[in-house]
């Protein structure tokens, strides 16, 4: 199975993508938590709030270990929720490390902060999209793993995405 986790800073069309791509490759895809979740507080998120964000997603990637499908897609994954971590409280639980240190993806599809900025209710860093893409992109490098960069509008951004996977499962056949 073909593991593949979309990232990137935030309004820059993750789960549009996810969809979209789910819906081409008729796959799976596993929603983010994160947003769900912090939209459901009623007051400002914590770590053990981000704790359990990250425990969340660690057992999706337990649940997609053992289900025999072609492709999963996965709208964010534990870098977001590492950098995150860093960025706001300058620490990183073990437990979150040692899940990456896993190498559980197979590819990401990073998303390039080319998309305009919307604000919403859990959105914070419009001006700073540049820097968390270069943070996420310096993770994935640290893990060694194959990733793209995803830009483009609309239907280019999606139709980028679907090149690069085709190329990318190409590659793993020969």
């Amino acid at each position: 199975m073909l593991k593949i986790a979309i990232i990137g800073p935030e309004s820059t069309g993750k789960s549009e993508l996810a969809k979209q791509l789910a819906a081409y490759f008729r796959c799976d895809w596993i929603p983010e938590f994160a947003r769900e979740y912090v939209e459901n507080l009623d007051r400002l998120y914590t770590f053990d709030d981000v704790c359990k964000i990250a425990e969340n997603q660690i057992q999706q990637e337990i649940k997609y270990e053992k289900v025999e499908k072609d492709i999963v897609i996965f709208d964010t994954e534990l870098i977001i929720t590492k950098v995150w971590f860093l960025y706001c409280y300058n620490e990183c639980p073990q437990f979150l490390q040692d899940q990456l240190d896993k190498k559980y993806f197979d590819m990401y599809l990073l998303c390039a902060p080319d998309l305009p900025w919307e604000p919403d209710s859990v959105r914070e860093h419009g001006s700073d999209r540049e820097y968390f893409f270069n943070w996420y992109k310096k993770e994935i490098e640290c893990l060694n793993k194959p990733y793209f960069v995803v830009s483009g509008i609309g239907e280019i951004r999606t139709q980028n995405a679907i090149e690069m996977i085709e190329n990318f499962k190409r590659k793993q056949i020969i």
